[in-house]
């Protein structure tokens, strides 16, 4: 039997890793990992894709980031939700909510 495709739908990366960082700060290895841990590993994200994104939502403002240490000592780059990412991940989560709900009636419709 063929394997389900596990990669993050096309569009909703930016909102699972401003979902993401809301929970906690977190470096981009920590992200991924979480994504696919709160999935039940239905999304897996792609390090590259990953590393494009982080650095759009840091150009956009929604994310901030600093250089610490890890666990392990080494150094990671952390990202945290900015006040304006807050804003951003609201308007996502109402759009999400909205184009599932579409997609639910669609469906669930009768002929």
């Amino acid at each position: 039997m063929e394997q389900p495709n596990t990669d993050v739908i096309q569009g909703t990366l930016d909102m699972l890793i401003l979902q993401t960082v809301s929970l906690e700060p977190m470096h981009g290895f920590g992200i991924a990992r979480r994504v696919e841990q709160i999935s039940r590993g239905v999304f897996k994200v792609n390090p590259g894709s990953l590393l494009t994104a982080l650095q759009r939502l840091e150009r956009a403002g929604w994310l901030d980031s600093d250089w610490y240490q890890t666990e392990n000592s080494r150094r990671a780059k952390f990202y945290r939700l900015t006040r304006t990412g807050k804003k951003q991940l609201e308007m996502e989560r109402a759009d999400w909510a909205r184009r599932a709900s579409a997609i639910a009636r669609l469906l669930n419709a009768e002929g």
